[in-house]
């Protein structure tokens, strides 16, 4: 019987705690208690604002501990595509906070003493077509000679040493990026958040927010607060407490399987180099090795948009037996699901309306930009110079006829999967 719960619920398992009373009046109040709002919270409550995060799920039951654990901090867009749609500077400096928002969080980790497992280990990104190699080797050189990022192409007689299977064409490595235990992340901060003295109130929902004279009105499950500042980081769990935010972000499921244990003697064959892994196929698979090294656990698009269907399994057990023949007829024993937001742009973003702050849009990379966006606009509440980002976009562009839910994804996984089988038969 798979289990339909995060692998990483295991080691640290999400517990509800005691209710504590609503404060009547909060210099911040923040929604989501996610990586987005406890880093904003920190940030605040270090800085001496009173703060209260209200999360309509227990904290962190989002994709905060849903994730696969990457530390890429990934730009959907290319570096053509960003400096054809914002211009050269942008687009660099899009770049270039990619790297600083890594590295600060390896800091963070290491100097605030965060036990989740996270090791430095590199990326293998594979190319799935011979056509994708050049450009997979272009992009380690550019990354190595303009940003300084340890980066290189590896070709198809050499990927052995990083991956055993004879399914890519070759890659590239980065060494900038590496994995971590999403969960136990989530708890170090909640724990530092709580103990900085920000009030978090877990299964409280926010019904809506009113503007007032001196600033904003907050109806929650438990009652009402009074606050100068709102940020809302709810990202791809965002509801109807905000219908302006929800009509612009594009809720969609990404699933992870976890593989039983497998062998030491098997695990060391197909990931000889415990690196993480991600690819170029349509559907954008992204796998690495549990932390212990024992199981890969293996993630992609869902395809759903409503219940728990058996097929996005199967699915994901075939694409993995695509890369790796051995493990055809592998169980599994857990499959799960976590919503990632996109927006129009595909680009996280930071941005404003009627005085809220908001950080979102992380289009599946939000191990590394939820963190950073929250505390970027939680210094931007403090009128604090270094809230600068190029994340400070405009709001995102309306998405028509969504509503918080991505009706059209069926067809759309559909049509992705049409490409990868045309690709894989050239």
């Amino acid at each position: 019987m798979i289990k339909r719960e995060p692998y990483w619920w295991q080691a640290a398992p999400l517990t509800a705690s005691d209710p504590v009373p609503v404060q009547g009046i909060s210099d911040v109040v923040i929604v989501g208690a996610g990586y987005t709002g406890l880093s904003a919270a920190l940030t605040l409550a270090r800085a001496g604002r009173s703060v209260q995060v209200f999360d309509r799920q227990k904290p962190g039951e989002g994709a905060s501990s849903r994730n696969g654990g990457i530390t890429s901090g990934n730009l959907r867009p290319s570096l053509a595509e960003m400096t054809q749609r914002f211009g050269a500077e942008r687009a660099g400096s899009l770049v270039a906070e990619a790297k600083d928002a890594r590295e600060d969080l390896y800091r963070f980790i290491v100097e605030e003493g965060i036990d989740c497992d996270f090791q430095r280990v590199g990326r293998f990104a594979g190319a799935s077509r011979a056509v994708d190699y050049d450009r997979l080797a272009r992009e380690a050189d550019h990354l190595r000679n303009e940003f300084g990022i340890e980066a290189f192409p590896v070709a198809r007689n050499e990927q052995r040493s990083y991956i055993g299977t004879a399914f890519y064409h070759g890659g590239n490595v980065r060494m900038d990026i590496g994995g971590l235990h999403p969960a136990k992340l989530h708890a170090g901060m909640l724990r530092l958040a709580q103990n900085a003295g920000a009030i978090v109130h877990g299964e409280t929902a926010v019904l809506g927010i009113r503007n007032e004279a001196k600033g904003y009105e907050v109806l929650t499950a438990r009652g009402t607060v009074r606050a100068s500042h709102v940020i809302a980081g709810t990202n791809g769990y965002t509801d109807r407490f905000d219908r302006w935010l929800r009509s612009r972000l594009v809720p969609v499921r990404s699933r992870i399987i976890a593989t039983v244990p497998l062998s030491a003697n098997l695990m060391g064959e197909l990931m000889p180099s415990r690196m993480m892994y991600s690819e170029t196929r349509k559907l954008h698979y992204y796998y690495r090795p549990s932390p212990d090294g024992t199981r890969i656990l293996f993630g992609g698009r869902d395809g759903t948009i409503a219940g728990e269907a058996d097929w996005p399994t199967a699915s994901l057990r075939r694409a993995l037996a695509d890369i790796f023949p051995q493990l055809d007829g592998i169980a599994i024993e857990h499959s799960w699901y976590g919503n990632v937001a996109m927006n129009r742009d595909m680009v996280p973003r930071i941005f404003a309306r009627d005085g809220r702050r908001y950080a979102a849009g992380y289009c599946g990379s939000g191990v590394v930009w939820a963190r950073w966006a929250g505390q970027k606009a939680a210094l931007q509440v403090l009128n604090d110079q270094e809230g600068r980002s190029a994340l400070d976009f405009r709001p995102p562009r309306w998405v028509p006829l969504v509503s918080g839910k991505a009706w059209f994804m069926p067809a759309v996984f559909g049509w992705l999967r049409i490409q990868d089988r045309w690709a894989a038969r050239r």
